[in-house]
């Protein structure tokens, strides 16, 4: 029997605390999350702050998501994300429904809502987001997992 020497072989599972609510940031974070998730490694979306337009409703014309961040150039979310598909990456929608396909476990973070205004009612239904705090993250993580903020 061989024996796993990748560098993630060791690792149980992947905790993101999406803190930005740059599109740059939490884009990147639904792909680390899919790609762990892909590999069989447990992910957890633990998202804060401005981060939370993530989760938030919209309509067909703008969805939550918009809300996030510009870029430096004054990009709106949707801008910057009909350019990276454009060149073949992944947008937004298409990870987060990846992740939520894949069994990422959603944190809203009560405390966040509260600090951007936000409340449950305004998150997306189908998203299935737990409303909860860092304990709960914590608790959640185990001590071979990875927990990054983005």
């Amino acid at each position: 029997m061989s024996e796993d020497r990748s560098p993630l072989a060791g690792i149980a599972g992947l905790s993101l605390i999406v803190l930005s609510g740059e599109l740059a940031r939490v884009h990147y974070a639904l792909s680390m999350a899919a790609a762990a998730l892909a590999i069989d490694r447990p992910a957890i979306l633990f998202f804060t702050n401005r981060a939370l337009h993530a989760l938030t409703r919209g309509d067909a014309a703008r969805p939550g998501w918009h809300r996030l961040e510009g870029d430096a150039a004054g990009r709106s979310a949707a801008l910057q994300d009909g350019d990276l598909r454009a060149k073949g990456v992944a947008g937004f929608a298409e990870l987060l429904d990846a992740c939520v396909e894949l069994g990422v476990r959603v944190i809203a973070c009560e405390m966040g809502l509260r600090a951007v205004a936000l409340t449950p009612a305004d998150l997306r239904p189908d998203i299935k987001a737990e409303i909860a705090g860092l304990v709960t993250l914590y608790a959640g993580t185990t001590a071979s997992s990875q927990l990054v903020v983005i």
